[in-house]
């Protein structure tokens, strides 16, 4: 359902788009989890650190693909929110016919460079090959992965999230069905771990695609849609190449961090690789409530509300701090537990590993999440230089600290780069929140 977030009680408005949103982020992490947890108890420690070592190789991918997610729903929920229905399908189909094309360049480049980038991170032998199979597969499905983020991004600029969650539900649960299949009575290892993921995307970018055609064609203006403008592809991109870039060197980053962390082995491997993804969880929820104000955000600069973003920025946090509280207790106080999960009762130093890595962030995600929100104002607003400075600085500062901090407390060196990131660029992201000038409505974009 279409929905507009310039009408309405902000902090209503924003909880019924937003809290939708959180859910689906619950279904596609819980199908990421699920990966781990299968490999690791049906194929082993190894198949886990296989999975895991190339976790950060597969985020560059999803990078972009999320960065372009961002880039046009910001674009087009500003134009939802002007009421230019026209050039908002305008925007629409320039995004699909863009990613389609970029997600095929992606992909060849990929498959050529899969092998070349496991050797960068210094994968250890006893699972290169593992590692390598699961990539190859992975990137091939990469174009549908890439669809259905971009068709994503596209249903909450309309106010719509409600519709991805239903697909996310179905291919959540199928993708675990499948890796269940696969893994443990196919005994595919994880090749079978990839090929349910590549399955369960590809129904549910079909699906998601299907399902848009059908909700622009409900939306009636004049004259003949314009299918592709490069006046509109700029646009988008000067708010798509820097979240990109952004998503892009975080991902860059963490694969320096990965080629770090596996020149301890392959025990700690997996024990990151299962804190990692329980922290991606995390964090991925965040920035999912902080996707959501950017879409409020947009819409209300471009219908001449800007008074209503701080109200709604005051709503999200109200909402996070709760969602936070959760994770906390969950990742802090059941830290062996939640690590567990992933592995048998002989990982001793994979698990020891994944419960000291969840110790030292979890406490900070009060700090994180603060961040999150503030820079989904700043996109909304159009203002990605004030967001791209805070989060090159968490990265610059995360990188340098882990191998600085490694060489003095080993792997537990290079959690205790987190804290100090987040820290530093949580506060940067709040001052540039605070001089936003937002109360005067403005078209941001």
């Amino acid at each position: 359902m279409i929905k507009d977030l310039t009408e309405g009680s902000p902090k209503k408005v924003l909880w019924q788009f937003t809290i939708p949103m959180f859910v689906s982020v619950i279904f596609q992490q819980l199908y990421n989890i699920a990966d781990s947890i299968i490999a690791g108890q049906f194929a082993g420690e190894d198949a886990l650190a296989a999975v895991g070592a190339s976790y950060p190789i597969t985020m560059i991918f999803m990078a972009i693909a999320v960065g372009s997610n961002i880039g046009c729903s910001v674009v087009i929920s500003n134009l939802f929110g002007a009421k230019r229905y026209k050039e908002m399908k305008t925007a629409v189909y320039t995004t699909l016919l863009t990613a389609f094309g970029l997600s095929l360049v992606l992909t060849a480049a990929g498959l050529l460079g899969t092998k070349a980038l496991m050797v960068m991170i210094r994968t250890p032998e006893n699972i290169f090959a593992d590692g390598a199979l699961y990539l190859g597969i992975y990137i091939g499905g990469f174009t549908f992965l890439f669809l259905y983020n971009v068709a994503t991004g596209i249903f909450s600029a309309l106010g719509d999230s409600k519709t991805p969650l239903y697909f996310l539900i179905v291919s959540s649960l199928g993708n675990i069905l499948l890796d269940y299949i696969f893994v443990a009575r196919f005994h595919w290892g994880v090749a079978g771990v990839a090929w349910a993921t590549f399955v369960a995307q590809g129904i549910a970018c079909i699906l998601a695609l299907l399902t848009m055609k059908k909700r622009l064609g409900l939306i009636q203006t004049e004259g003949k849609t314009v299918l592709f403008s490069w006046g509109m592809l700029r646009r988008i991109s000067q708010i798509a190449i820097p979240s990109i870039l952004q998503q892009s060197f975080v991902s860059v980053g963490n694969i320096f961090i990965q080629g770090l962390v596996n020149s301890y082995g392959s025990s700690v491997i997996a024990g990151y690789s299962a804190a990692v993804k329980l922290n991606t969880f995390a964090i991925t929820s965040f920035t999912t409530l902080g996707n959501g104000i950017s879409n409020f955000t947009a819409q209300n600069l471009g219908a001449g509300k800007g008074k209503r973003i701080k109200e709604g920025f005051r709503a999200g946090l109200q909402l996070t701090m709760m969602i936070v509280v959760v994770f906390f207790a969950a990742f802090f106080l059941f830290s062996q537990g939640m690590i567990r999960l992933f592995m048998g009762e002989e990982s001793t130093m994979a698990l020891s590993t994944g419960v000291v890595f969840l110790k030292i962030v979890s406490p900070f995600y009060f700090v994180i999440s603060v961040k999150l929100l503030a820079d989904g104002v700043l996109r909304g607003a159009g203002a990605m230089k004030q967001f791209m400075a805070s989060t090159f600085t968490d990265l610059v500062l995360r990188v340098v600290l882990a191998f600085v901090l490694s060489g003095w407390f080993a792997s537990t060196g290079i959690w205790l780069s987190w804290p100090v990131g987040w820290s530093v660029a949580a506060v940067l992201s709040v001052v540039f929140y605070k001089k936003l000038k937002l109360d005067a409505g403005q078209d941001g974009m």
